[in-house]
């Protein structure tokens, strides 16, 4: 997400940190690759003149100029602007009675699969959400919603078969989504492949039925351009109240982020990160500007463990490090604990100084194949890894498709860790040691391990 405007971005804050004094120049010549950065990151040029132009304005200030750290005050006029330009404050979504929102978009941009995204979101949050299935256009969109839906265990409202009109499956809704005690309703609506007068007057005459507190479009954040093009005929058609971008872990550029609620003047609401159901974030747009200029997000790292820790796991794990008896059953379910976290390339965005990591830095086959070697142990050989011989290794070796010297080097690390797990700086030691890689191609350390 947005890995190839931060790159570009990286070497001129580090320019600018360095410089002692500030002058015209050096910021329009800053300026100069902050503009390029943008435009090839695919944002609308005229949000990228507009945006240039503020900052030049701010960082020509008397108290930047006068300043002992003047680069970094730049920096921090760059963070302020671009959390401007998301939109200042994260926007909330309108959820006084009744509650019902109104999914829009073009075939392909992920409506279905975001909309019980949404549902399992605001599930989390205490609410009781509906999904009522209203694209009637594309094959399959309603079992398909209906799927998701039995995933994520929220009640769907299917129309009958043979339904043509989207606004009799509106009003027939309406007495289903009382009995069922909901308090949100959501609505698919169908989709096409291009904005044209069919899709536009269907959705007005949906609109106008369904009488929604939020309108939200989804947009393909991957399509660039184009997106802004989209958001903003729908807009005109509609009125959208937000939008929800799909696909940004996908999209090294992401300028339609940047370009979309400066050219609409809708806010982002939500940001798809990924296929799963459960990868929908809120958009805060101080730490999507954190994100872009390397300084993670650790607050939204921190709610996505909240999220996943079960409490009473967690006591007892911690009570398994204090005595060393942390065992390989252990190992997998902290590995288990990642894995809900979300994938790696998307935590290492939220940590601060990570995002310098390259795609290929960040390889989760290498956790499976440290899976591997643990699940190629016997019952026994998890509980007691003093078990593990020579002849046991080899086995485990052929069984994981991995070299003996790798499940050494594993089990060799693992043995250190139970060892010095009492000693809190010998452990601080071993963690940055593991980080250093396991070698014989494994690489990346020992996942999952908690602090």
């Amino acid at each position: 997400m947005f890995s190839q405007l931060s790159e570009n971005l990286e070497g001129v804050f580090r320019k600018l940190r360095g410089l002692g004094k500030i002058s015209e120049k050096n910021i329009n010549d800053a300026l100069r690759e902050v503009r390029m950065a943008l435009l090839e990151a695919d944002v609308d040029f005229k949000v990228a003149r507009e945006f240039i132009a503020s900052v030049k304005e701010k960082a020509l200030g008397v108290e930047v100029v006068k300043s002992i750290t003047p680069g970094q005050q730049i920096v921090k006029i760059f963070h302020d602007e671009l959390t401007e330009l998301f939109g200042g404050e994260a926007a909330q979504l309108d959820l006084n009675p009744p509650a019902r929102i109104l999914i829009v978009g073009l075939n392909g941009a992920g409506k279905t699969t975001t909309s019980a995204k949404l549902a399992l979101w605001l599930k989390r949050q205490g609410r009781r959400p509906v999904l009522i299935a209203c694209d009637l256009f594309r094959p399959a969109a309603i079992e398909q919603l209906a799927t998701l839906a039995a995933e994520i265990d929220v009640p769907v409202y299917k129309p009958a078969p043979g339904s043509k009109d989207p606004v009799k499956v509106v009003r027939d809704s309406l007495p289903w989504i009382e009995q069922q005690n909901a308090t949100v309703a959501i609505f698919d609506t169908a989709g096409r492949q291009e904005v044209d007068d069919g899709l536009i007057d269907e959705l007005v005459r949906t609109r106008d039925a369904v009488q929604p507190r939020e309108t939200l479009l989804v947009a393909d954040a991957a399509t660039g351009q184009q997106a802004v093009a989209v958001a903003t005929r729908f807009d005109e058609a509609v009125q959208l109240s937000g939008l929800i971008l799909t696909k940004l872990d996908g999209d090294a550029r992401g300028g339609a982020a940047l370009s979309m609620r400066q050219v609409t003047g809708r806010p982002i609401k939500f940001i798809g990160s990924g296929e799963k159901v459960d990868q929908l974030e809120a958009f805060v747009p101080d730490r999507m500007a954190n994100r872009i200029l390397g300084m993670g997000d650790v607050v939204s790292l921190v709610e996505k463990a909240a999220e996943a820790i079960d409490q009473d796991e967690a006591e007892r794990m911690a009570t398994r490090f204090k005595s060393a008896r942390f065992d390989f059953n252990d190992f997998l379910e902290q590995m288990k604990f990642m894995r809900k976290l979300g994938p790696l390339e998307g935590l290492m965005g939220m940590i601060p100084g990570m995002n310098k990591l390259k795609p290929g830095d960040i390889d989760e086959n290498r956790m499976k194949r440290i899976e591997a070697i643990v699940l190629s142990m016997t019952p026994d050989e998890r509980r007691r890894p003093e078990l593990l011989n020579g002849r046991r290794r080899a086995r485990i070796a052929r069984g994981s498709g991995n070299s003996v010297a790798s499940v050494n080097q594993f089990l060799k690390q693992f043995n250190q860790m139970r060892k010095m797990m009492k000693s809190k700086g010998k452990m601080r030691q071993l963690m940055k040691q593991l980080g250093g890689g396991m070698g014989g191609g494994m690489g990346g350390g020992i996942p999952g391990l908690p602090r």
